[in-house]
């Protein structure tokens, strides 16, 4: 086995470790009526009519069912999770609410189950900090989008690097604040990753989180 396959293995052991604590931590929530969110992107997205769109760990489906209306029939939205609690949940939505174009997929944010060119917009709420190879989601964000699509994203930095013993602890990941770069790493990924006119909506002021200081912040980017 060369280096490069036994870091791909090891990566892909980190993954599947932190989907299921992410499983397991978002799964018993799907029923509470707590809230879930750093943050609201769905409000400075603005989907069109016709537009096909995207919900990167879409929860219980309410952003999914919110942007279906403002598409219209001629849209679609797709709801992204690795939660079981959480898609059971938001396909009951769903269906709850007759909403006819929307679809809730299953899947790691790093293997999109979606083609090249496709999706108009992304959005998501504090989700991709809990990726363990976040360049890859953001590279997988630009791939499914059209030229001259655009991602909003709510989302977590830390004010420093989070320390070595907390950066690979699942439970830590799933609570929403191990898994978060600096800001100015974030910044870089998506530079990277090839998107344009970054913008910044809104940002809090840093606070406490487990064992780091983090800030949240709305960001948009264009293919």
């Amino acid at each position: 086995m060369t280096k490069n396959e036994r870091k791909s293995n090891s990566n892909l052991t980190i993954e599947n470790i932190n989907h299921s604590a992410i499983n397991e931590r978002y799964s018993s929530l799907s029923e509470t009526s707590c809230c879930l969110s750093c943050g609201g992107a769905i409000n400075y997205a603005h989907p069109q009519p016709g537009e096909i769109c995207v919900d990167l760990g879409s929860g219980k489906g309410n952003d999914v069912i919110r942007m279906a209306e403002e598409v219209g029939e001629n849209g679609r939205v797709y709801g992204i999770d690795v939660s079981d609690g959480m898609i059971a949940k938001a396909k009951s939505n769903i269906e709850k609410f007759e909403v006819n174009n929307a679809e809730i997929l299953k899947a790691d944010l790093e293997h999109l189950p979606l083609q090249n060119d496709l999706i108009n917009l992304v959005i998501s709420n504090c989700t991709i900090n809990h990726a363990s190879n976040k360049p890859a989601v953001w590279s997988e964000v630009y791939r499914i989008l059209t030229p001259g699509g655009r991602f909003v994203v709510s989302d977590i930095y830390a004010t420093s690097p989070i320390a070595d013993e907390y950066r690979n602890d699942p439970v830590a990941i799933a609570e929403c604040w191990a898994g978060a770069v600096t800001r100015a790493e974030y910044l870089t990924m998506l530079e990277d990753a090839g998107f344009a006119d970054i913008k910044i909506f809104e940002e809090s002021a840093p606070y406490p989180k487990g064992a780091a200081e983090v800030a949240s912040f709305t960001i948009s980017g264009t293919k």
